[in-house]
């Protein structure tokens, strides 16, 4: 078995899942640019079980024309022979370009996708144009159920599609909360943080809701005046400036901590000194950093319109899950964490870390190994004239 894995560029959690890949079966890993126009990750080297191409020394790729992308894909696929290919999403000028190979080819490509079906507005043209796109798979890899859910009513099998996509590398998180709690006061002491507090880490942009995660908070204070509880946002973005005047007009200077956007090396720290997780984005397939957190052995409050929420959080067990718009149940819930004794706290994350063991990057590699196999049984898709003008077509439009 020879696996090529396609994605836009290799953050950290790409590399961990493909180096899963890499342990099971020869694996070519193609990254389309060489830095993210969105995120500030740092570019990660530690690949160790797969060859590693890059098509473009660029940022970001939505400015590359499909051709030079086509092109350049081409050649690494035509050099490598994989038997399965694997393609992020059905919605950008590289995958479009995969899946037209793979086609040509008669090779089975692999759709890898984290949409469900409530995750952004749906209408029935583009419903229907994505069915006859979803057609051009031999089989799938996603998240979860709802993520399997969805893609079933794409049209795709059930029996071709694999779990374990929306992995993170748990036994990084984890050993390095463990070590950051050995130095607890000293690493606090150096990095400013407060003795607890709840950590929030995302993107500084509207579907993250942190306006309503800051109401939230603020109506907690209301309620607990003498908790010593503070809030820490990892994260930057162009809401910044709104944000530290949503803080500033709930008097909550002294209680919200920005230390800014923080690397993939300095997260375990941030998340192994905190006592509880929030994510409540209005809307989002997964949500990763959840991933991170309960690697790292913590409580957390997550939104249901976040994908990970029904595959990741057991009301009750490891957290709380909560509507994105309901401040006062967020502050509930808030409420309910820094109630709890600090044995309490343990024992919720430590069932955090038992739930997100079944979400690493060995079943990404597994699941990936799982699908290429459905999608060789299957066979290839049929590349007939019409799928070649959908995909020239669709090509057009990203």
């Amino acid at each position: 078995m020879k696996i090529a894995v396609l994605f836009d560029m290799f953050g950290p959690y790409h590399v961990a899942r493909i180096n899963a890949v890499g342990k099971q079966c020869e694996t070519l890993g193609i990254e389309v640019a060489a830095r993210s126009a969105i995120y500030q990750w740092d570019r990660v080297e530690t690949v160790t079980t797969f060859e590693r191409r890059t098509l473009f020394d660029v940022s970001g790729s939505s400015q590359l024309a499909f051709s030079d992308i086509a092109g350049r894909l081409t050649a690494q696929l035509e050099t490598f022979a994989p038997n399965a290919v694997l393609v992020p999403g059905w919605a950008s000028k590289a995958a479009f370009a995969a899946l037209r190979w793979s086609l040509a080819k008669k090779i089975p490509a692999v759709v890898m996708s984290e949409s469900t079906a409530g995750d952004a507005a749906r209408s029935g043209w583009k419903e229907s144009l994505k069915r006859q796109i979803v057609g051009c798979f031999s089989s799938g890899l996603v998240g979860g159920e709802p993520q399997r859910q969805y893609l079933t009513s794409l049209g795709m099998r059930p029996d071709v599609i694999s779990l374990g996509y929306n992995a993170v590398d748990n036994e990084y998180f984890e050993a390095g909360a463990i070590a950051a709690r050995e130095q607890e006061a000293a690493l606090k002491a150096r990095l400013g943080l407060p003795s607890r507090y709840l950590l929030a880490s995302a993107r500084f942009i509207e579907i993250k809701n942190l306006i309503g995660l800051l109401d939230a908070y603020g109506m907690f204070r209301q309620r607990h005046p003498a908790s010593s509880l503070k809030l820490v946002l990892l994260g930057d973005g162009p809401l910044r400036a709104e944000i530290e005047a949503k803080i500033s007009g709930l008097g909550l200077e002294n209680e919200v901590l920005l230390p800014g956007f923080k690397q993939y090396g300095e997260l375990p720290v941030f998340y192994g000194l905190a006592e509880a997780f929030v994510h409540v984005s209005r809307i989002e397939p997964w949500g990763l950093v959840v991933n991170e957190a309960m690697g790292a052995g913590l409580p957390v409050i997550v939104s249901r319109t976040c994908g990970c929420a029904a595959n990741l959080v057991v009301d009750g067990r490891n957290g709380y899950i909560v509507d994105y718009d309901d401040i006062s149940g967020i502050a509930d819930a808030i409420g309910r964490l820094d109630m709890a004794s600090p044995d309490e706290r343990r024992a919720l994350g430590r069932q955090s870390q038992e739930i997100v063991r079944q979400y690493g990057p060995e079943q990404f590699g597994k699941g990936a190994v799982a699908a290429a196999e459905a999608g060789l049984r299957r066979g290839p898709v049929a590349n007939g004239l019409g799928r070649r003008i959908l995909l020239a077509n669709a090509s057009r439009m990203v």
